[in-house]
């Protein structure tokens, strides 16, 4: 997609600060973290949220995970980590591009983000 911010991202339009690449992922750092470690992972093919997976390109999924396992341990997180997902408006999903999130660096708390009425 033209507009989307995220595919301008991994077509090497919009800079970032990068961790991971390869054909069909590439991760990088967060531009406004919320934990010592927050790396987002993205399909470099455009896919809106996760209610666009299908059997189709849901092997993108599990590529993800696969990175974001190996990107935990090259970053030292030894003592665990949180991966998450904002999907549609009330999920809050703020770019319509399917990305999760990868933090870590400190004890995490719950519920991670108070609920808006």
């Amino acid at each position: 997609m033209s507009d989307c911010v995220f595919c301008k991202i991994a077509a090497g339009e919009i800079p970032a600060n990068k961790v991971y690449e390869d054909d069909t992922v590439l991760a990088f750092r967060d531009l406004d973290p919320q934990a010592p470690v927050h790396v987002l992972l993205i399909p470099k093919a455009h896919i809106a949220s996760v209610a666009e997976i299908t059997p189709e390109n849901s092997g993108v999924v599990a590529h993800i995970f696969e990175v974001a396992a190996q990107i935990a341990k090259e970053l030292g997180l030894e003592n665990g980590f949180r991966i998450v997902n904002n999907c549609g408006e009330d999920g809050m999903q703020s770019v319509q591009h399917l990305h999760f999130h990868l933090l870590g660096g400190k004890k995490m708390g719950w519920p991670p983000f108070p609920a808006q009425s």
